[in-house]
């Protein structure tokens, strides 16, 4: 901690063991880009076909028609190019790069589409790594996306971190397989995704059976599936439980992906459908160390709740940008925000958030999330109070 620390951890860059609030790496997406709902493919380990149902979630939801897009977040193990038969490089100028179409008009960025050659390793630490799937978010124009998929390269890493920290993820599918092992991966992806807040969508059991086509009968492979029992341990859904199909590893190997026959992902594309379907909400609340603060111009910051159907999914904390008069409601309304709240406000900023259709709550009190479950639940009403202290002239936000 500096001896010039004034408490203020909103309005400093330091990373100090002292730090109060965590800090803030999310990252923008390019301005010549669109992308409406960002889902990630994760699994405890590698092979049990992470890469394969990113594909297959991609297709089935681009033959549903919505614009999809894959991005290849497995840096030093790309293999969504060769997946889709995409053999050329991707291209950029000085306005981006630009994502590869597959046949059927799915988007897809990935490293192997800016090496030299495919089989070019890629010898990169850390850093390098998770810098580049920052870049793919960051530099590439993704244009009209309804649904991008990221494919993760397995375990709790580097790039995991780095995509959840830095690219606002709506939810995660966990993929794993009928081994006895499965337990532990699921536990670590999922017990990841809770500390960083981000909502688990379900899990895709890969491998689960082999059907004989001479008998047509199921075949347990890898011997009984206990995916159920852990999925009802941890409140997750079984989303599907996709078979051994060697059509599907030679559709893989000839660059025929798209042309998968079979409807095992369709329940995910429903519940996906549903994702767009659902009432969204942006509440911001004016606090100070996690407390609904007085004075809504001169708060500490802002903790951000996005919520679904009056729940909250996600939240984040930022930085009272800075306090001039009418600034902070613009500000707030470019964010997204639908409802405002805070302990006392002018009647200037009021005023503004009215004119931008964004609900002012005034008048509360206490925790900061509790304050914003409390507006999802209905019990929390607006007083209509308005600051007049005298230091401030009545500018708390105007």
């Amino acid at each position: 901690m500096s001896e010039n620390c004034n408490q203020n951890c909103s309005s400093c860059a330091d990373d100090c063991a002292e730090r109060k609030e965590p800090m803030d790496f999310s990252e923008k997406l390019n301005e010549l880009s669109s992308v409406k709902k960002v889902i990630g493919v994760v699994s405890g380990k590698g092979g049990v076909g992470k890469s394969l149902v990113t594909s297959m979630l991609a297709v089935t939801m681009n033959r549903m028609g919505y614009h999809t897009a894959i991005l290849d977040a497995d840096i030093t193990g790309p293999s969504i190019p060769k997946t889709f038969g995409i053999k050329g490089k991707a291209a950029g100028s000085e306005l981006g790069l630009f994502p590869i179409k597959s046949k059927t008009g799915i988007d897809v960025m990935s490293i192997n589409l800016l090496l030299e050659k495919d089989t070019d390793p890629v010898v990169w630490r850390g850093p390098i790594i998770a810098g580049t799937v920052k870049q793919f978010w960051t530099d590439v124009i993704w244009n009209e996306v309804d649904f991008m998929f990221i494919d993760m390269p397995p375990g709790t890493g580097d790039v995991p971190l780095t995509v959840f920290q830095s690219i606002p993820v709506d939810g995660i599918i966990i993929v794993t397989s009928p081994q006895e092992l499965v337990s532990m991966i699921v536990s670590k992806a999922a017990k990841m995704a809770e500390m960083m807040n981000i909502p688990i969508i379900g899990i895709v059991e890969n491998m689960s059976y082999f059907k004989c086509p001479d008998n047509d009968k199921d075949y347990k492979i890898f011997g009984d599936s206990h995916i159920d029992e852990i999925a009802e341990k941890h409140n997750l859904k079984v989303l599907a439980k996709l078979p051994i199909d060697p059509k599907m590893s030679a559709a893989c190997d000839k660059g025929m992906i798209e042309l998968f026959d079979g409807d095992w992902l369709e329940p995910v594309a429903k519940i996906l459908e549903k994702m767009e379907e659902k009432e969204m909400m942006k509440i911001a609340v004016a606090s100070e160390n996690g407390m609904v603060t007085e004075h809504f111009g001169h708060c500490e910051g802002f903790m951000i709740f996005d919520a679904e159907n009056n729940q909250i999914v996600k939240s984040e904390t930022i930085a009272n940008p800075g306090h001039r008069p009418g600034f902070l409601p613009n500000f707030l309304n470019d964010m997204g925000v639908n409802v405002i709240i805070s302990g006392g406000m002018g009647g200037g900023a009021i005023e503004i958030f009215n004119e931008k259709n964004i609900e002012v709550i005034v008048g509360a009190r206490g925790n900061a999330k509790e304050a914003a479950k409390a507006y999802l639940e209905g019990s929390l009403k607006s007083t209509g109070s308005v600051c007049h202290e005298h230091q401030h002239h009545d500018e708390c936000g105007e």
